[in-house]
């Protein structure tokens, strides 16, 4: 069976948006509910690596590692019935935009940036992205990946609401589209 012939039961669940959005954690939260692997593609490449993100940007290069990332997700998508985070900037690469939206159900988690602001403190140290940037350039750069981010199947947002209420919500519109579409 194809890609294409794949039910939409069957396709993989992929959560993109801006890092600290909350992907992993609503991610394996809904895996939970709908009883399917969570993989966090970072955590993938980590374990591969030995070392954290930040550590193989310095490393290897970012550009080494975005080929790495879109190697690992471009297998993920390959497979079914997997519940997938991927890193904020995955999403950049073309080649990953396209065989997501091609074979899995791509589910875009948005926030405000005066939401997300507010976590700035409890992120910042772990991703490489954001280092020795003032807020201003990270504002920008918010900015800049929302049409990135407008490539998608569903948005779902997520300002001043609970993990369990935003997993909830799409675990309950995964099973109506799944009963409206099959």
């Amino acid at each position: 069976m194809s890609s294409q012939e794949m039910s939409l039961k069957e396709r993989n669940i992929v959560f993109i948006g801006f890092m600290g959005v909350g992907k992993t954690t609503i991610g394996e939260l809904v895996a939970k509910k709908l009883y399917r692997d969570f993989i966090d593609i970072d955590a993938e490449i980590e374990k591969e690596y030995g070392m954290p993100v930040t550590e193989i940007f310095k490393s290897i290069g970012e550009k080494a590692f975005r080929e790495k990332e879109k190697n690992v997700i471009t297998d993920m998508c390959n497979k079914k019935l997997k519940i997938i985070s991927l890193g904020g900037g995955a999403f950049l690469q073309e080649e990953i935009r396209k065989v997501c939206l091609e074979k899995c159900m791509v589910l875009f988690l948005d926030l405000s940036w005066e939401s997300w602001k507010e976590r700035i403190s409890l992120i910042i140290d772990s991703r490489p992205v954001l280092q020795g940037r003032t807020i201003e350039q990270i504002e920008e750069l918010f900015n800049e990946r929302q049409e990135i981010y407008s490539h998608h199947h569903s948005k779902i947002t997520t300002d001043h609401q609970d993990i369990e209420e935003v997993a909830d919500y799409i675990v309950s519109s995964l099973k109506l589209a799944w009963n409206l579409y099959e």
